[in-house]
């Protein structure tokens, strides 16, 4: 399984996330895009596989793996404080992978329906998900 986790910011929710998947999943192959270097630092500390940087590493690591998994925010352009850029969510959109998009409700994107969890919630939610994903 091709995991490609992409985050903004200081890159905390990936790191937990890239955490947690090699841990229930320790043969996937995890890649760490940052937009960010602060973020992708973070991300490779916890255990990734492979590890970038930027607009170009989301646009290329999104033609080759089988999910993506990253808050909502990296399929919205100028999300996240501007860090996702159009192309970065156009990239995110029109991917063929299985895309785990995480409800973060920040920067004037409020997903309705969904209410503020904690960030473990959300990191189990997502490691259920792949469960059943690698179970099809």
């Amino acid at each position: 399984m091709k995991v490609l986790i992409i985050d903004a910011q200081g890159g905390g929710m990936g790191k937990q996330l890239v955490s947690a998947i090699k841990q229930e999943f320790p043969i996937a192959e995890i890649t760490a895009v940052g937009t960010n270097s602060l973020a992708t630092t973070n991300m490779l500390k916890a255990g990734a596989d492979h590890a970038a940087t930027g607009e170009n590493a989301v646009v290329v690591g999104c033609r080759k793996v089988d999910i993506i998994i990253g808050p909502v925010g990296i399929a919205i352009a100028d999300s996240m404080y501007g860090e996702i850029t159009p192309k970065m969510a156009e990239a995110v959109g029109q991917s063929e992978a299985r895309k785990l998009l995480i409800p973060m409700n920040h920067c004037n994107n409020i997903i309705v329906g969904v209410r503020n969890t904690s960030m473990s919630f959300l990191i189990a939610s997502v490691i259920e998900e792949l469960i059943e994903y690698s179970n099809c």
